[in-house]
């Protein structure tokens, strides 16, 4: 699902991206380009891009018709996608990205919330004192929220859902009968930017959160919205107090994370997962099906299906336990 709440500026034609881009390139100069995308959701009216041979398995299947890539990578684009040669793909992608979304880097506060008992939801939602709402925000049916909090624009929230005290949210959609608790930060930007030396370049932020039905989020915690794909909670999961899930994060359904937990950007979590306290997951991993990390580890490398590791880096836990007899 592509964020239904950001409007695109485009279609361009390819000769505007390379202009800048800096490139002096007549490659398909009359084609228009609709969107951006990341490797796996980009179509023929898409431009992508590609920067690890991480991912290369993706981009040799990519649909998308242009792709920004170095030279070293430009070979295992498939046919019907064109490289644009570029020094630093994740800078350049960044300014297109701005270009399609113009709007998708600061995250003010949004100034056109009103409180609820002057909303539209007045009648209808049992909420406390000094709720806040924006606009664009949709709120189904037995829904609580708590003193003090905010959904800002962009929002959905499905039927049966209690949102706790002090919370905000926005760019988020929430499905039924999802529990948010107290503090929490949901659907703002990522930390995501290209350090230099006078002044970062801060990286658009253009996906949503997503938290599927049946599920928690404990006390403080902090849920990024996606920057190029979304952010994404699965089914029954339930995630202790003090957990930050960075931008672009996939979270399987049936899964338990414990308090303190910090996964990286762009990382995939199975189903059935058991992650224990103060364990760290690191950037564009994935952890498989049915895994158990044991608290306070730091995984560092993908975790194929059933298994336990626990340590720095973590391990196998049998080999663990051997290492340090």
């Amino acid at each position: 699902m592509s964020n239904p709440f950001l409007i695109n500026s485009g279609p361009y034609n390819v000769n505007e991206i390379l202009q800048i881009l800096n490139i002096n390139s007549n490659i398909g100069e009359n084609d228009k380009i609709e969107n951006i995308k990341d490797l796996f959701s980009a179509d023929k009216k898409s431009i992508t891009f590609f920067h690890s041979k991480k991912y290369q398995e993706i981009a040799n299947k990519t649909k998308a018709s242009y792709c920004l890539t170095t030279e070293n990578l430009k070979d295992y684009l498939p046919k019907n996608c064109k490289p644009i040669i570029v020094k630093n793909v994740l800078v350049s992608t960044s300014i297109v990205t701005q270009k399609f979304y113009p709007n998708s880097i600061e995250d003010e506060y949004d100034n056109t919330v009103i409180e609820i008992n002057k909303s539209e939801f007045a009648k209808r939602i049992n909420a406390g004192k000094n709720v806040l709402v924006g606009q664009n925000v949709k709120i189904g049916s037995n829904c609580l929220i708590g003193h003090n909090s905010i959904i800002e624009k962009n929002v959905q929230i499905g039927n049966n859902c209690k949102i706790g005290s002090n919370t905000i949210i926005r760019n988020s959609i929430i499905k039924d009968n999802v529990s948010i608790l107290d503090n929490c930060v949901i659907g703002k930007k990522g930390f995501g930017f290209f350090p230099i030396s006078e002044k970062n370049i801060r990286y658009p932020h253009i996906g949503i959160v997503i938290i599927n039905e049946n599920s928690e989020i404990g006390c403080g915690a902090t849920i990024d919205r996606g920057s190029m794909s979304n952010t994404e909670i699965g089914k029954n999961t339930f995630l202790d107090n003090q957990i930050h899930i960075a931008h672009n994060v996939k979270i399987g359904d049936n899964t338990i994370i414990a308090g303190q937990v910090g996964i990286a950007g762009s990382s995939t979590i199975g189903n059935n997962v058991k992650i224990g306290g103060q364990a760290g997951i690191s950037g564009h991993l994935k952890i498989g099906n049915n895994v158990e990390i044991a608290g306070g580890s730091g995984v560092i490398k993908n975790i194929p299906d059933n298994v336990k590791v626990m340590g720095y880096p973590a391990k196998n836990i049998r080999e663990f336990l051997r290492d340090n007899k």
